[in-house]
């Protein structure tokens, strides 16, 4: 039984408002998409990590390597059109026969708890499917299609994050599907299978690094583990 990580690292960053994409960007003394790797890393000495990211992207990939001296073992899958097609191009590096669980994390994502991640993994193992997530601890409104808003139940949603982890054979099905614009995550394209996602308990600092804000929300984080640390 093996067990793999697929960290997607595309992206263009445009709402970084910075020529360099996203994943690429330092948080503390390393590119975001290294730290994220080696977070996996930290987890298991043993786990198979593919990394996607746009073929456009590979040589300068291969630079940064070089000047952090980013000796990680992984693998290389090219990026697709769409995050569908970028997972789905990370699967094919997974045997078709392979038994254990893959787990599909976003590589702007660079602080994801251990804890978190093995709980992911180890539910998965047990019940097929994994999603972390969180409390919505501020008050949400729905608005309508004429523009009149009403408070909801704030209990009755949780905020979604990765990694989502899956039985392998139950992951490869779902994408052998074809694309709809419905398919927003994993979950939404094993749930499609009429497979039922069972929920975890996420860890409220793996933020999506997305905006100069959240850099800045990183770079705390960061200093704050590092002290820990």
């Amino acid at each position: 039984m093996t067990d793999y990580a697929i960290i997607l690292g595309g992206g263009k960053g445009l709402r970084m408002g910075n020529d360099v994409p996203k994943q690429f960007l330092p948080v503390g003394d390393i590119p975001i998409l290294m730290r994220t790797i080696r977070r996996f890393r930290e987890y298991s000495s043993t786990l198979k990590i593919i990394l996607v990211l746009p073929e456009r992207r590979h040589e300068h990939w291969a630079r940064l390597c070089e000047d952090y001296g980013f000796c990680e073992n992984y693998e290389i899958a090219n990026g697709g059109e769409t995050r569908f097609h970028s997972i789905r191009n990370g699967l094919a590096h997974v045997p078709d026969n392979a038994e254990g669980v893959v787990a599909v994390h976003d590589g702007v994502r660079p602080f994801p708890s251990v804890e978190v991640i093995d709980r992911c993994f180890e539910t998965a193992r047990r019940e097929g499917s994994a999603v972390p997530v969180t409390d919505v601890i501020e008050t949400l409104r729905h608005v309508s299609n004429n523009g009149t808003s009403a408070t909801v139940p704030r209990n009755e949603y949780r905020l979604v994050q990765t990694p989502q982890a899956f039985d392998i054979q139950l992951h490869k099905r779902a994408y052998r599907q074809d694309y709809n614009d419905g398919f927003t995550d994993d979950a939404s394209v094993v749930e499609s299978l009429g497979h039922d996602i069972t929920l975890v308990e996420g860890n409220r600092e793996n933020i999506k690094i997305t905006t100069p804000f959240d850099m800045c929300i990183a770079e705390v984080i960061a200093a704050q583990q590092q002290t820990r640390g």
